[in-house]
């Protein structure tokens, strides 16, 4: 049974489901090829207002950050800063014993050295005043043993990198390399089970869907090329259609180089042309085949889907494995909130404790008993 696709210039664009769905002719009951195709696109509409929301999403989400966490992280830097410099005025004193003279020495450069990370140029200076190790041979440091073991996990040496290259350069190595590693070895897996297709005799059922993928790709290609022949520029006088014709034509470039079955067919509306031949009247088998550049469509946004909720989980510092959406970015933000208001309230603390002598040495005798890990997750040697 043949069944006739919906185009409606005057109707486009509610949706894509909407404006491209199969209707059965007469007011018959639809074939199960029309209906496959029609639940495809559903299937895209959804998929595509799903990637709208991660995007408006996401930009909610920063504006929510920008409007109650950069305030308290400013605030925790300036009171951050605040102890730094106190603990540096402390330190030319001689009130202090030398255990405790090494404790704030610890944290004065702790403290400078989280600042001068994010551009504080006068921590810079006052962390390198402090310690025994600067800055730059802190950083050169921390590359070398980077580097050693990227080279152990790779089994070979970067050895197309600079020596003193930064850490940021040698992850970008050392990434690019293993992707390299993984790509490799990936082809070989790829040219093996090829190998083994070539040797074997398709099935029935391999042929027919290896017929079905190049029906497809045939009648989408015929469809770029009466899209190609109506919307030339070079054939168009006026000069205002011409430019109109040639965005168009970009479009469909793009969309045929991506086999977007759905966005061609979207275009065909826009460029309001009066009879697209090849896909006004459709028999059941050449649906099917249509339906199935329909479910690789879908199988693409879902991939992208997962990788932009993947990328503003991670941009967002989303617990490992938790999904992108209203509640995880709220309550995410809830937990940064208080975690920021308590490490400020904490450092102000701190601060009013550390302007008495005995509060000073209180506060340092209770920084030597507090877990390792509490203070830094490097050696004290690292600092001073």
């Amino acid at each position: 049974m043949g069944s006739t696709l919906s185009f409606s210039p005057d109707s486009f664009p509610p949706t894509v489901a909407q404006t491209l769905r199969v209707l059965a002719p007469d007011d018959l009951p639809a074939s199960s090829a029309a209906r496959a195709f029609n639940l495809q696109l559903a299937r895209i509409d959804k998929l595509k207002a799903q990637l709208d929301a991660l995007d408006t999403l996401g930009q909610s989400h920063r504006v929510e950050l920008h409007r109650w966490v950069a305030p308290l992280q400013q605030r925790l830097r300036q009171r951050t800063r605040e102890m730094a410099l106190w603990l540096a005025e402390c330190l030319q004193g001689k009130t202090l014993s030398r255990l405790q003279h090494d404790t704030a020495t610890e944290a004065l450069c702790r403290l400078a050295q989280t600042l001068a990370d994010e551009g504080d140029t006068t921590m810079a200076a006052l962390h390198d005043q402090h310690s025994r190790h600067t800055l730059a041979q802190k950083k050169q440091a921390a590359a070398d043993a980077l580097r050693a073991k990227l080279e152990a996990v790779l089994g070979e040496p970067l050895a197309d990198t600079d020596p003193d290259a930064p850490m940021e350069e040698l992850l970008r190595a050392g990434m690019a390399r293993w992707r390299e590693a993984q790509d490799a070895a990936q082809a070989r897996r790829r040219d093996k089970k090829n190998a083994r297709k070539a040797r074997q005799k398709p099935g029935a059922e391999q042929e027919q869907a290896q017929a079905q993928q190049a029906d497809a790709d045939t009648q989408l290609r015929t469809l770029f090329r009466q899209l190609a022949s109506a919307l030339h520029p070079d054939r168009e006088p006026d000069a205002q259609e011409r430019l109109r014709k040639t965005a168009l034509m970009s479009e469909a470039n793009a969309a045929y180089g991506r086999k977007d079955l759905v966005t061609l067919m979207q275009i065909q509306l826009r460029a309001e042309l009066a009879d697209p031949a090849a896909v006004s009247r459709l028999a059941d088998d050449k649906l099917a085949a249509l339906t199935l550049l329909l479910k690789q469509q879908v199988a693409e946004l879902e991939r992208e889907r997962a990788a932009r909720q993947e990328r503003l989980a991670a941009e967002f510092d989303l617990p490992p494995g938790a999904v992108t959406n209203p509640n995880t970015l709220k309550h995410s933000l809830l937990a940064q909130v208080e975690a920021l208001e308590r490490d400020v309230a904490q450092l102000e603390r701190d601060l009013e404790q550390v302007q008495e002598p005995a509060g000073l040495k209180r506060w340092l005798n209770a920084q030597r008993s507090q877990p390792k890990h509490n203070r830094s997750d490097r050696d004290p040697d690292d600092y001073c």
